[in-house]
């Protein structure tokens, strides 16, 4: 299965390596990751991660809710176009 993190992180050193890592140990594989830093939001992050795992994402989405310096978390199936 293919879905897409939606993810709001604190503007701290290490914490996209520490989501990445969750994502990997939780049995997910991350194919793309793309992000901005706003300013006008405290300087968060904010960070899309496409992912593929056969494990359901809500394991996943409650571990990184865990994560200090992740402060949201959406999951979002996506739907393969390839055939």
């Amino acid at each position: 299965m293919h879905y897409r993190l939606d993810l709001v992180l604190k503007p701290a050193e290490g914490a996209l390596v520490r989501v990445i890592g969750m994502v990997e140990r939780r049995g997910f594989s991350p194919s793309n990751i793309s992000g901005n830093r706003n300013p006008d939001d405290a300087g968060r992050w904010h960070v899309q991660m496409d992912v593929r795992g056969q494990r359901p994402p809500e394991t996943l989405r409650h571990q990184l809710e865990k994560v200090y310096d992740c402060e949201s978390v959406q999951v979002v199936a996506v739907t393969d176009t390839s055939a």
